[in-house]
């Protein structure tokens, strides 16, 4: 006889089920499916249904109400939030409508965009550019290190992050938990409706083998806007990246790469996800 789950949560994804489909013949897994293995990870009896919100016609499962999940979590997304197609506002509408069940809910990157525009904030084109790869030395507040979201986490610490948009305006009732140079707002509290929103601008559900893909994806781009020299320096690098991720313990590798711990230790790297988990789903002290 299977046992019940632990707890049931309901994963948004972001993508339109095409831009899936076309990520997936390129080898790049989905956002839901990156944050399921990560939550899986440390939580493996974990159940968790995803729904597809930026496409139409998509529901939960049958039988299945907001009430009857735990928590809901929101992953990344290649949309712009500031957007007004039914791809965006669909999204948005269901995070307002499942915070009106006061559950936990949890974003990365498009998670927490989404979740202040919600509750009536601004997100906007970063003028410094995108993010990607890691983002470096993100600082925590004094709110941020008073946390449960980041027990455990470094007040210094770098990230796994894509992102191109950037939060300019937190509404009014939101915390600030984590800032760098190259974006205000990393990580921040954001009331929507009943619920408590908690979410990161970069992505704790990513690993090196996420970054190498998101390399070999937009390697073109990076060249252009100077993250590489050439095509010959984007490869090097990537080589190096998929070498660490076989084989984390390499120090030379994380020498050249400027990698510790804050990146190569899935407790580290995940502490907002377990933290969330432990303290918002499970209640555990």
């Amino acid at each position: 006889m299977q046992e019940d789950p632990v707890a049931r949560l309901l994963m948004m994804e972001g993508n339109t089920l095409a831009r899936q489909r076309e990520a997936s013949a390129l080898g790049v897994r989905s956002a839901s499916g990156v944050y399921i293995d990560a939550i899986r990870a440390h939580f493996p009896d974990m159940a968790i249904d995803v729904i597809h919100a930026a496409d139409r016609g998509q529901h939960l499962k049958p039988g299945m109400a907001f009430t009857d999940y735990d928590g809901l979590v929101i992953g990344g997304s290649g949309l712009h939030a500031y957007d007004t197609s039914f791809e965006v506002t669909n999204q948005i509408e269901l995070l307002k409508a499942f915070a009106e069940t006061g559950r936990p809910i949890l974003g990365s990157c498009w998670g927490l965009q989404i979740a202040v525009i919600a509750a009536g904030g601004t997100v906007t084109r970063n003028p410094n550019g995108r993010e990607i790869g890691f983002a470096r030395k993100i600082l925590l507040t004094e709110e941020g290190r008073a946390h449960p979201y980041f027990a455990g986490k470094p007040t210094t610490f770098d990230a796994p992050c894509i992102h191109y948009d950037e939060i300019t305006q937190l509404p009014a009732n939101a915390t600030l938990l984590c800032t760098n140079s190259h974006s205000a707002v990393q990580g921040a509290v954001v009331p929507v409706g009943r619920s408590q929103v908690w979410a990161v601008q970069y992505h704790p559900e990513f690993d090196l083998a996420q970054i190498s893909m998101l390399i070999a994806l937009y390697g073109a781009d990076m060249i252009e806007q100077g993250f590489f020299a050439d095509e010959n320096d984007r490869m090097q690098y990537k080589a190096k990246i998929d070498a660490l991720a076989a084989n984390p313990g390499d120090k030379a590798l994380a020498w050249q790469l400027a990698l510790d711990s804050d990146i190569l230790d899935d407790g580290i790297r995940r502490a907002e996800i377990i933290n969330w988990m432990r303290t918002c789903i499970l209640r555990q002290a």
